[in-house]
């Protein structure tokens, strides 16, 4: 049984005064911390690792995140969403990934994540331009050998592009409404084959650090029958269940003239799929009838501020949110609306937009209150009992700050400078279910430099497929950029922009 003991560490603390423990011992073995104390035995420790000036804290958890686009950060302008995704994620025969292509993007991703003490992530990976055995494999593969905890659904919508956007068919021209009616390449029993696949084949691999869970892309975007058949699955292996709602004013607009009048969170209660294993993801344009309806059936939200802002999308209502008790982790999203997959960034962002949300100073979010979004409450958003906690029992997913370095000193408010001044540079060490896979800024996984070439030698190649892509959307783009206007034009009785 390998084990590690951590000497003279202070341990991350929400109840002291000083945000920190005193120094104390931690312990660790079988992939838990098993022994937290001052001046603990070190016979028949593997590893004896010294903790003086620095800080033990639970590794940050990236609660949502689409992994495919990794390769494309910086690619796009900034971009409302429903453009936007028209250049992100076309399903074009000519973007599809070999698995070696499959595998580099996501272990891109998974490097930057750990070098920064992203120890777990949520990945609703999309495929395009469908799913296939061999691509979840080599995604699967990628978190496996990288040493990152992982829950992973498959992000396919099922439905033809025009019902999942309001106005759109009655302004695209025939040949393009015959295009824009077709259904999902993939029908809703083919995906569910897909998600039995990964499943049998991989939820529960390696002691529970590889994990399924199920996303229905959006509600909007899938059938009943096949929204109701993946609850089923949540239900019977207990799986989050991931769920774009209310990312944009579109989406509100939405509900008022596709679904009479009812919003997204709405119908979505109505049909009974409400429940504490969904992540409700964006939540932006939710009024109080929505929130009422989150907090009651105490489904999770994941908050991704930096997407968010780089999509125009709007400020959610965080304050309202946390005063239901309504749990609210935090996300990337994705590399290509973020341009990195940086949670410190992400925190900083949460902790700092909501500032301009509510005159009243006292209800901005505080540090702690980010640090926990960014740690326990992206466990609870997991479903992983302790996951971002530090305790007996909990997993073994770590982090060693260096807090005598120039983030910390010098050293005023641990949790505050946490959020608003580290950025992942003094991170010197992760840990990911007792096993050591950063260590001092190098992985111990895999290959840094090999992996990173390649990435560069294949992608590329790419650039011309990306090229050819890009040139058939602009062939659509004039109906899109028609669609948003007519949405901007839409009478709403709420704001969550600032203008």
């Amino acid at each position: 049984m390998t084990s590690v003991i951590f000497k003279n560490v202070r341990l991350l603390n929400f109840e002291d005064s000083e945000g920190m423990t005193s120094p104390q011992d931690v312990m660790v073995s079988d992939g838990k911390i098993v022994k937290i104390g001052k001046d603990l035995p070190t016979v028949n420790v593997s590893k004896v690792m010294n903790g003086k000036n620095n800080l033990l804290m639970p590794g940050l958890i990236n609660g949502h995140f689409h992994s495919p686009v990794n390769h494309m950060k910086g690619m796009l302008p900034s971009l409302p969403l429903e453009i936007f995704m028209l250049f992100e994620s076309p399903e074009l025969e000519v973007l599809r990934p070999t698995p070696r292509e499959a595998y580099l993007r996501t272990m891109l991703g998974c490097i930057e994540m750990l070098k920064n003490g992203v120890t777990s992530v949520q990945d609703d990976c999309f495929f395009v331009p469908e799913p296939d055995q061999s691509i979840i494999d080599a995604v699967i593969q990628a978190y496996i050998d990288s040493g990152m905890r992982v829950r992973f659904a498959l992000d396919q919508p099922e439905v033809s592009e025009l019902k999942k956007l309001p106005f759109l068919a009655d302004i695209v021209s025939d040949d393009l409404k015959k295009e824009l009616s077709k259904p999902s390449k993939v029908s809703s029993e083919q995906l569910l084959e897909y998600y039995h696949y990964l499943i049998d084949n991989w939820h529960g691999f390696d002691d529970g650090r590889i994990k399924a869970a199920v996303s229905c892309s959006a509600p909007q975007r899938v059938s009943k029958d096949y929204f109701l058949s993946l609850d089923n699955l949540s239900k019977k292996y207990d799986l989050p269940f991931y769920a774009h709602m209310l990312e944009t004013r579109l989406q509100r607009v939405f509900g008022e003239v596709c679904l009479d009048g009812r919003s997204l969170v709405q119908y979505t209660e109505e049909i009974g799929m409400l429940s504490e294993r969904m992540n409700i993801i964006h939540a932006v344009w939710v009024n109080n009838v929505d929130l009422d309806i989150i907090a009651e059936y105490g489904a999770c939200v994941a908050h991704n501020p930096i997407s968010n802002l780089r999509l125009g999308s709007g400020i959610m209502p965080l304050r309202q949110m946390l005063d239901r008790n309504i749990p609210v982790c935090l996300g990337v999203d994705e590399a290509i609306a973020d341009d990195s997959v940086n949670m410190w960034s992400v925190m900083k962002s949460a902790a700092t937009i909501h500032n301009l949300s509510d005159w009243d100073y006292s209800k901005w979010p505080s540090a702690s209150e980010v640090l926990l979004a960014a740690t326990k409450n992206g466990g609870l958003a997991m479903r992983e009992p302790k996951l971002g906690e530090l305790e007996v029992g909990a997993p073994a997913d770590l982090i060693l700050i260096d807090i005598n370095s120039l983030p910390f000193t010098p050293l005023n408010n641990l949790h505050r400078q946490l959020v608003y001044c580290e950025l992942g540079q003094s991170v010197r060490l992760t840990m990911v279910a007792g096993k050591i896979v950063v260590s001092e800024k190098q992985m111990s996984t895999v290959n840094e430099v090999d992996i990173l070439e390649e990435t560069r030698e294949v992608f590329e190649r790419q650039r011309k497929n990306l090229a050819q892509a890009f040139t058939k959307m602009d062939e659509i783009l004039p109906y899109y950029k028609k669609m948003y206007d007519m949405v901007g034009d839409y009478q709403l009785n709420m704001q969550r922009r600032l203008n």
